[in-house]
């Protein structure tokens, strides 16, 4: 379905599909208050990456990969070795690749110039006129759409009820910024401009001369001088189209943008005619890599098979499907498969053979678009590529007192901060009331312990979707973990978010799957689903018996901090898990109050040694109490890491990660295919989580190769706008993506950027059918946008999948193919 202009029938289809081309090309962004990792490259996922790279140079002027030092010095470490860089070369399509690896080896000495992109008409007056065209109009449509896409952050919000392209037209024909630094009549221009997007674009499109070929070429050039602004348009368009809708503020912004080339043209057409013509024909050119891309290429995925070598050596295979462990676990944690959790795995199993750990998505298979306590907002918890099924909210009817009064006091804190911030009243807060402040500015300077979430009322079904229904969503979750049997007394259900302070990106350090929130509330509920008598009923029927003892408690592991917060009031009553009304009654069958503290004392062993690994990778981070620390230090640009580093994912028995130190770099999901009927889980697995975790490890990847056109920019010039997303200084393009220092300490990359391995157990048939059912998934193996192995039954990395539905053998001598 085409979402381009509304638009009247003479619009002609040719220009209509280019600019819906050229919109999904773009990637999306979504808002601060839920930033989730989005790939950079989604638009180009059905093409290889030298394809890519040469696409993006022309419309970007960005390179895709590192620059070539960075792979020599790889090299000159013996990181990158000569088979790797010969198995790379012969991975190549033969008709692209260098003659022979003399040839390459000659390239990789050269540097390559960066990669310029086709020139605009902006670019073209600038260079003739001296005047900053391109600068100019990326200030006056960063202020535009600062105020169009306000979330509620500005105190005199623009007008509302008009479509971009028109409440653009309506503020640009008064708008005199163009004319004095020299654009004679733009404001004519834009009043005499059709008043339909899609008219506008046809007319402005016909007088800069553009064929039907250079079309989708021009346009994706012209959305990306937007930036971010383009990237937040594309994200309402992709939430749109999730429900079945359309939105037009991309192809609303790209009309905007043309009628500004049609502006320059018309003033300065005598002066860069030629010029142009030269860019209109080289926008209409086929798009092909050229050596030095391909060359680049191999040079990437030599990086990448010498990374997976040091994988290949971590699963060398031997090992038993199921290691020797007690009859009965002490302790079960399952923990998302987020690669922070993979060290406090770690941390933890090491405390006692009977703790076991399992991995499993953040949201817990439960799509809730929730409300918290004394909230109507909506908050989307699960992954953004998913619609939710389950509606639910906080709190009871039992505390509408207390809703009232949290409701009350929000309202007064919004009211008291928007006097701070209003133009007259906030000259007089500063006089009367600013030495109030010292002694939190001081407090905040000296990193004075800050209270954490309240935890709030347990949340609940909004809607209740029925027994059955319950039920089934029981089974397929405890399936989906590979959890049906030898149930702990105690089964801990650990989200994951990150408290921090001062921080504008900091929902990107919380949950992926859970939509850029903490993932408590999923594990909440969960935890109620499994302790339901009614539901564990349904579950024997199923096949799925657990004890009358095991209980099942939520809890919140801060990455930040790793300590681990566990809900234990909510657990039903009569169970002796804590002070909760009705835990004098009856005997109890769960766990005693022991053996919860038992397992609170655990994970607190296991946060200081997590604290202490980590503090070896933290700049500044000297010990396990000063990464503590740095969750509560207001000018701490790095509280953590987040994700960088992530390189892997593996969807296997824990048995064959359980003694392998892999340095919180991979994404940890158990999963036994032999009790996966019909390979449904598997068929989950690559759909969903290999799925968010490759949009993960490609921003990662696209911030460092492209932190220009991919990156959030640097930390300290970041200011807030529109509650939408972060410019760097006083306005201009958006910035989307991960800020720099996100991906660099300073100094060096923490975050190698390569593309993500994907290593599964499971027959290759059985993964083969399910790529063959998702064309999607399927393009990012084949383009190699992803790398994927399959594990024999020895957990050893024994095959690799090859373009076209193909296995290759890994070879003996440098542990691969």
């Amino acid at each position: 379905m085409s979402y381009m202009f509304d638009a009247p029938l003479s619009i002609t289809r040719a220009v209509r599909e280019a600019a819906d081309e050229a919109a999904r090309a773009i990637p999306p962004l979504w808002l601060l208050a839920a930033n989730v990792a989005v790939n950079p490259f989604l638009g180009q996922a059905g093409e290889p990456l030298a394809q890519a790279a040469a696409r993006l140079a022309r419309a970007a002027g960005i390179a895709v990969t590192m620059p070539r030092a960075w792979y020599r010095d790889r090299i000159s470490a013996g990181a990158i070795t000569p088979a790797d860089l010969a198995a790379a070369w012969a991975a190549a399509p033969a008709a692209l690749r260098p003659a022979d690896l003399a040839v390459l080896q000659a390239a990789i000495a050269t540097d390559t110039p960066e990669p310029q992109a086709l020139p605009t008409v902006a670019d073209l007056a600038a260079a003739v006129s001296g005047i900053d065209w391109p600068g100019l109009i990326a200030e006056r449509l960063g202020a535009f759409a600062a105020g169009q896409f306000d979330e509620g952050q500005a105190l005199w919000a623009a007008p509302r009820g008009k479509g971009v392209y028109a409440a653009w037209r309506a503020v640009a024909t008064h708008d005199l910024t163009p004319e004095i630094a020299g654009l004679k009549g733009f404001a004519l221009h834009v009043f005499e401009a059709p008043e339909d997007a899609g008219a506008a674009a046809v007319r402005a499109s016909d007088r800069l001369g553009l064929e039907e070929a250079a079309l989708g070429s021009v346009y994706h050039r012209l959305l990306s001088t937007l930036g971010g602004w383009a990237q937040y348009a594309r994200y309402r368009l992709f939430e749109a189209e999730l429900g079945g809708g359309s939105d037009a503020a991309l192809t609303d912004l790209l009309a905007v943008r043309l009628v500004w080339e049609e502006a320059l043209f018309v003033h300065y057409e005598a002066a860069i005619a030629e010029a142009w013509a030269r860019a209109r024909a080289a926008h209409a050119a086929p798009i092909a890599p050229t050596p030095d891309l391909v060359v680049d290429a191999i040079l990437q995925e030599a990086a990448e098979r010498a990374a997976q070598r040091g994988l290949a050596a971590a699963f060398p295979g031997n090992a038993p499907a199921a290691a020797a462990a007690p009859a009965r676990p002490a302790l079960q944690a399952a923990f998302c498969i987020d690669v922070r959790s993979e060290v406090m795995r770690r941390a933890l199993e090491s405390l006692d053979p009977g703790i076991e750990t399992l991995g499993f998505a953040g949201f817990f298979g439960l799509g809730t678009a929730h409300r918290r306590f004394a909230s109507d907002l909506v908050e989307r918890r699960l992954p953004v590529l998913l619609e939710p099924g389950l509606f639910t909210c906080a709190g009871t009817a039992a505390d509408a007192g207390a809703d009232r009064a949290a409701r009350i006091k929000a309202r007064a804190k919004r009211a008291w901060g928007r006097f701070k911030l209003a133009a007259v009243s906030s000259f007089a807060f500063v006089e009367a009331t600013g030495p109030i402040y010292a002694g939190k500015l001081l407090g905040d300077a000296l990193h004075c312990k800050h209270a954490p979430p309240a935890a709030g009322p347990a949340p609940r079904f909004a809607l209740d979707p029925g027994l059955d229904a319950r039920i089934a969503a029981a089974e397929t979750v405890l399936r989906a973990m590979s959890l049906t049997e030898r149930f702990a007394p105690l089964v801990l259900l650990l989200g994951h978010g990150a408290d921090v302070v001062n921080n504008p990106h900091a929902s990107a350090l919380q949950c992926g799957a859970c939509g850029g929130y903490s993932g408590e509330v999923n594990a909440r509920l969960l935890a109620g689903l499994l302790n339901d008598d009614a539901v564990r009923s349904g579950l024997l029927e199923k096949g799925i018996a657990i004890p009358a003892d095991t209980r099942f408690v939520a809890g919140l592991h801060d990455t930040t901090t790793d300590r681990v917060t566990l809900y234990r009031f909510d657990a039903p009553a009569g169970t002796a898990l804590g002070r909760g009304a009705g835990a004098a009654q009856a005997a109890p069958t769960g766990p005693s109050a022991g053996d919860l503290a038992r397992a609170e004392a655990w994970l607190a062993a296991a946060g200081e040694i997590a604290r202490a690994e980590r503090a070896v990778r933290l700049p500044g981070a000297t010990d396990a109490d000063a990464v503590a620390a740095r969750s509560r230090d207001w000018a701490q640009t790095r509280p953590e890491w987040g994700l960088a580093g992530c390189q892997a994912f593996v969807a296997a028995p824990r048995s064959r990660t359980i003694d392998r130190n892999l340095e919180g770099r991979v994404f940890l999901h158990d999963y036994v295919w032999a009790r996966d009927v019909d390979f449904r889980v598997l068929e989950l697995i690559l759909t969903a989580p290999v799925v968010v975790a490759s949009w993960i490890s490609l921003q990662y990847y696209g911030s460092a190769v492209a932190p220009a056109a991919f990156g959030g920019g640097n930390k300290l010039l970041h200011n807030v706008t529109g509650g939408v997303g972060v410019v760097e200084g006083n306005g201009g393009t958006l910035r989307g993506g991960l800020p720099w220092q996100s991906v660099h300490d300073g100094e060096r990359f923490v975050h190698d950027p390569l593309r993500l391995s994907v290593l599964i157990e499971a027959p290759r048939e059985a993964i083969l059918a399910v790529l063959a059912r998702h064309s999607g998934v399927r393009a990012l193996f084949d383009n190699r946008w992803l790398h994927l192995f399959a594990l024999d039954d020895t957990g050893r990395m024994a095959w690799r999948y090859e373009p076209g539905l193909a296995w290759s053998v890994v070879g003996e001598g440098s542990g691969l193919g």
